[in-house]
């Protein structure tokens, strides 16, 4: 089984003038606060909801 690639996605913008259905994908990705890093599986999932929060993230590509 080939080990799948994996995210690491950085918040670097606050969230408080977002829009709710924003603050709710930022959430639900497990988001605290601002300078917080989650690692994610790289699907297209994953890829849909980062497109969705752009301007407030950071991503990087992990091995």
């Amino acid at each position: 089984m080939a080990e799948q690639k994996k995210l690491k996605i950085t918040l670097v913008r606050s969230t408080i003038a977002a829009v709710p259905k924003n603050k709710t994908i930022i959430k639900s990705m497990g988001f605290h606060k601002t300078g917080s890093s989650v690692i994610l599986p790289d699907n297209a999932a994953t890829r849909g909801q980062i497109r969705l929060i752009a301007p407030y993230v950071k991503v990087e590509e992990l091995d």
